[in-house]
């Protein structure tokens, strides 16, 4: 996959770290009760588990009874230490300021996400479409291929030329790749997309069963010139298989777009 940059891979980093959290499935407690109590202060039971779940990463029925007791004890540690005679007038240094400050706009940034995911999950009609596009990419693909592996662009200019002579492509490969599967005439087991690098790839995807690539292709190895011999479509994985991911892709592009939305309203 290519590496994105910029604002929308920016959007993308924010998108997995709100959303991750928001996944957090906090209890729903109906009345809060006084679970501790540290310097005159109470800790509810809401808190505690909020804090909890947070730590654990997973919901409170999922917790043993330990996990509840030492993280139990760990808040009242926080509570202890921000309660103590200095806490007050350290609260009112600068950085300790802004760091509450960022903690309580992440707070609100986190229930804003969970709000919008909640308002706008993804449908089934979505996920379905979603599929059908997944199904009909090269995704289930995969190519038989043969490679010639050189070190410069003018060796592999030159192989093509040879073998717009009718050059013998795995004859070529024995001779002059410098690839592992030179050898063996370059040829390469069922790949399928996501098993070669991007360049490769896209100029495998790009040619048809039985043509090479008239142009050198660059990888991080070297220079290729491939040829796709056969191509074969992979049984689809079933839908149930593959739901939540389709799912939180959808999500996450819907949050992605909302959130392109908001920096244009505020950019005016």
């Amino acid at each position: 996959m290519a590496k994105l940059h910029g604002p929308r891979a920016r959007g993308i980093n924010l998108a997995i770290s709100l959303l991750s959290v928001a996944a957090i499935s906090t209890s729903a407690i109906a009345s809060a009760e006084t679970v501790a109590t540290v310097n005159g202060i109470d800790i509810d039971s809401k808190l505690a588990t909020i804090y909890l779940e947070s730590r654990i990463r997973k919901p409170e029925s999922e917790a043993t009874a330990e996990q509840k007791d030492a993280i139990l004890r760990e808040l009242m540690d926080l509570y202890l230490l921000s309660t103590q005679p200095e806490a007050a007038e350290l609260a009112n240094d600068q950085v300790v300021k802004a760091q509450i400050e960022l903690q309580t706009r992440s707070a609100i940034a986190k229930a804003v996400v969970s709000n919008y995911l909640e308002k706008n999950a993804a449908t089934e009609e979505e996920i379905a479409a979603a599929y059908d596009i997944r199904m009909d990419s090269t995704e289930n693909l995969q190519f038989k291929v043969r490679h010639i592996q050189v070190e410069t662009q003018s060796a592999a200019v030159d192989l093509v030329a040879q073998l717009g002579k009718g050059g013998d492509f795995a004859e070529l490969a024995k001779t002059h790749s410098v690839g592992s599967s030179g050898p063996i005439g370059g040829e390469l087991d069922w790949l399928s997309p996501e098993q070669m690098l991007k360049p490769f790839s896209d100029a495998v995807a790009a040619l048809s069963d039985g043509d090479f690539t008239k142009e050198p292709v660059q990888t991080e190895f070297g220079w290729h010139v491939i040829l796709r011999m056969e191509t074969r479509r992979t049984d689809p994985l079933p839908l149930e298989s593959v739901r939540d991911e389709i799912k939180e892709s959808i999500e996450q592009t819907k949050f992605l777009d909302y959130m392109e939305k908001l920096r244009t309203e505020s950019a005016n």
